[in-house]
């Protein structure tokens, strides 16, 4: 990908190991400091254990945690032998306190043993395209084989915050939860201090091994531009990213690019009408100014489509391109429905059996 850099004006920061600064909703860099350089990632490792938790099933639903999931060196939610919490608790407490013991604890109980779950954050992560990362515990405690780079990590924040339940408890300076033998009433505190010191930080989680350093994902909007920052090994964060939004949040302007996309008509078979308009879903992106004139809309769609056709149904894809590289993509959905007329339903039925 092109990258579009602007030199920091802000001064002189604190050295970061790696850095990268991404538009949250299309995925494109807007700056970048060694972003594909591997290093350890400590804490921040749990946002994929968090999100591969809030996607299972009955996420609410009471169990006694393992007693030697629990049993972890490091940050803690404070889980002990015979408690009972939920999933979701579990991942409040991976997200606001890094508790090791959550996350061992929601691996055990997800996939039987932390080596099993370890196993599904690689197949995610290759899923995702996370080509540079390898994760060896579900926590972020340092292993040789647990690294990834600043680029991947801000992937997989993106991933993440797609996730409704991962947003909204990341972004939360605190949260009462209900855990113990039996549950009673605590409170997490978040450790990510840009939540509620800085305009519009919404997430996403901190990270620190004496091997890693200090290593940040954040996430913050102003204005409908939506930014993700990364940096690992940096000592001094909290301010590098301050400065990096700062400077950023005053270049880049939102556009609607389902704007750009022209009216898209497809042929229906056997329909009660012939034609059926496309719609594309809305999709915003940051650009630098002058940017915007330079962005070229490509229609790929079905030639044809039989009845009926639901409305909200996928019949193509709008992409974008800005000099020439993608920098974000849309479904194309029906804008209505179109049914089969009652005395051709058997015949257009036969036909799209052939095809």
């Amino acid at each position: 990908m092109v990258l579009t850099v602007f030199a920091l004006s802000t001064g002189a920061f604190a050295a970061s190991k790696s850095a990268v600064l991404i538009d949250k909703n299309s995925g494109r860099v807007l700056f970048e400091l060694n972003k594909d350089k591997t290093l350890p990632m400590a804490s921040t490792t749990k946002i994929m254990t968090a999100l591969i938790t809030l996607e299972e099933e009955e996420i609410d639903e009471y169990f006694t945690v393992d007693e030697k999931a629990v049993m972890v060196e490091g940050s803690s939610m404070g889980l002990k032998k015979g408690d009972k919490a939920t999933l979701r608790i579990l991942a409040e407490g991976m997200l606001l306190s890094s508790g090791n013991d959550a996350a061992n604890a929601a691996a055990v109980k997800i996939s039987g043993s932390t080596k099993a779950f370890v196993k599904l954050m690689n197949e995610r992560a290759k899923e995702m395209g996370l080509e540079s990362t390898s994760f060896e515990t579900p926590s972020g405690l340092d292993g040789e084989k647990h690294f990834s780079t600043a680029y991947d990590m801000a992937i997989l924040a993106k991933n993440a915050l797609e996730n409704p339940d991962f947003a909204a408890i990341c972004g939360e300076k605190s949260i009462f939860a209900e855990y113990g033998d039996p549950p009673y009433r605590r409170k997490l505190t978040n450790h990510n201090k840009l939540l509620g010191t800085f305009e519009g930080a919404t997430g996403v989680k901190t990270g620190f091994t004496k091997k890693a350093g200090r290593c940040l994902v954040s996430s913050a909007e102003r204005n409908s531009v939506s930014l993700i920052c990364v940096t690992l090994g940096c000592s001094d964060d909290w301010n590098y990213h301050r400065s990096i939004y700062e400077e950023y949040f005053g270049k880049l302007k939102a556009k609607e690019l389902s704007e750009k996309v022209p009216e898209v008509k497809i042929s229906v078979c056997g329909g009660e009408e012939s034609e059926v308009g496309a719609k594309p879903v809305s999709v915003n992106a940051a650009f630098f100014d002058g940017e915007e004139e330079r962005i070229k809309t490509e229609i790929s769609v079905f030639p044809f489509v039989f009845a009926p056709v639901e409305k909200g149904e996928v019949l193509g894809k709008a992409i974008f391109y800005l000099d020439g590289e993608k920098i974000a993509e849309t479904p194309l959905a029906a804008e209505k429905s179109v049914y089969t007329p009652p005395e051709k339903d058997g015949f257009w039925n036969r036909i799209k059996e052939i095809f």
